[in-house]
């Protein structure tokens, strides 16, 4: 019997309002995410994938729909029960880093193994994503891929069951963006964490298990792949 999907959103609309001015960033998305899965979530600048993913990782609130983690409907929480589940159950994962200046990688990641319940060992973790050899150097000492991995490290260090990245790559020049997405391939793969990856590089949806097209806020279609590309092999 298949395993019940881990997140499902249905019929989430997302309206802003401008004034007077009303602008729809999402129409109406149906989406399950299933345990252990990898989905691209592809689509240009202002087609509503990051709106998506907001709303699925509680930082945002849908306009009309709901959202569901393992049977909870989240639609309505209050703002407690939104804040667990984002400290408990979600790690994200941005553009650009927000690491503590001050702090060195393994001090960075330790922010989040500090409040977790069942965290990783930050040296573990760090060298998951290939910085062991960093873990003593702050931010100013690394570059940019390597400040991202740092990043993907304090997110998965509290052992989410999702990982959510936003344009995780859209900061870096091709070979570090490999490396960080090889990074998010091997949590995805070693720890089954479930993971979405909002992009607008069409080459990364050959490393997931599907890819999910939006335009003008809506799904427009859905592939799914019968092998996974190593996201060293990617060209773009």
């Amino acid at each position: 019997m298949k395993a019940p999907p881990v997140l499902v959103a249905e019929g989430l609309t997302k309206i802003y309002h401008a004034g007077e001015v009303e602008v729809a960033a999402l129409r109406g998305v149906d989406l399950a995410l299933g345990e252990g899965e990898l989905v691209v979530l592809l689509g240009p600048s202002g087609s509503g994938k990051s709106t998506l993913l907001n709303i699925l990782g509680g930082l945002e609130s849908p306009t009309a729909g709901r959202v569901v983690y393992r049977g909870a409907d989240l639609t309505h929480a209050d703002d407690a029960t939104l804040t667990d589940y984002r400290r408990q159950h979600v790690g994200f994962v941005f553009q650009f880093y927000n690491l503590i200046p001050s702090l060195t990688a393994r001090e960075n990641v330790a922010l989040v193994t500090e409040i977790a319940p069942h965290p990783m060992p930050v040296d573990e973790v760090l060298d998951l994503v290939g910085l062991g050899d960093r873990r003593d150097h702050f931010p100013s000492q690394m570059s940019g891929g390597q400040q991202q991995r740092v990043a993907i490290a304090r997110a998965i260090a509290k052992r989410p069951d999702i990982l959510l990245c936003d344009e995780p790559t859209g900061a870096l020049d091709v070979a570090t963006g490999k490396l960080v997405l090889e990074a998010i391939a091997r949590i995805n793969r070693e720890l089954g964490t479930t993971t979405a990856i909002v992009t607008h590089n069409a080459a990364v949806g050959a490393m997931g298990d599907r890819t999910i097209r939006f335009a003008d806020g809506h799904v427009s279609s859905v592939v799914a792949n019968e092998v996974r590309l190593p996201a060293g092999e990617l060209v773009w």
